[in-house]
């Protein structure tokens, strides 16, 4: 029993050992001192190319938050102007003498209309501003991904380069 349990013991360990050794991996490139060169200025490019995409990402989200929360104040003001209008023209019409209500109500009326379209104009503009920054924001995010790509390519063609040397 106990040499199945030495052999099986012996088994798992060099199982393992086996499948922990790193592959042999073929270097693309053998690492002279201008190849390690390469390789940190390589890093040191991508490194920054990365942290200018993030901060592009990060400006371009700030952006699009600033749109919003304004074109939410502009509708949140349109809103308004529009109720304290039609409030007005209610109260105006109200007062109208009897002789004049049916004209003071269809002018009422004539107000609350105009105010809602001018409501509504706003509202939409105010969308439409959002959506413009949106995709604004959408295309720089896109062209600093794409810039940090190139980066990569050429640092990863400058290692290669250096190599070949």
């Amino acid at each position: 029993m106990n040499k199945l349990l030495a052999t099986l013991i012996a088994t798992l360990v060099t199982g393992a050992a086996f499948a922990q050794a790193a592959a042999p991996a073929t270097p693309a490139v053998p690492a002279t001192p201008a190849v390690v060169k390469a390789e940190t200025k390589a890093d040191k490019s991508v490194a920054a190319a990365v942290q200018s995409e993030a901060k592009v990402d990060a400006k371009a989200d700030t952006k699009v938050e600033k749109a919003e929360v304004k074109a939410a104040e502009k509708k949140t003001k349109a809103v308004t102007k529009s109720a304290t209008t039609k409030v007005k023209a209610q109260a105006k019409a109200a007062k109208a003498d009897a002789d004049d209500q049916a004209k003071a109500t269809a002018k009422a009326e004539k107000t609350i209309v105009n105010a809602d379209a001018k409501a509504d104009k706003t509202i939409i503009k105010a969308d439409a501003k959002v959506e413009t920054v949106k995709a604004n924001a959408a295309a720089d995010k896109a062209t600093a991904k794409v810039e940090t790509g190139a980066v990569k390519a050429e640092a990863k063609a400058d290692v290669k380069a250096a190599g070949s040397k």
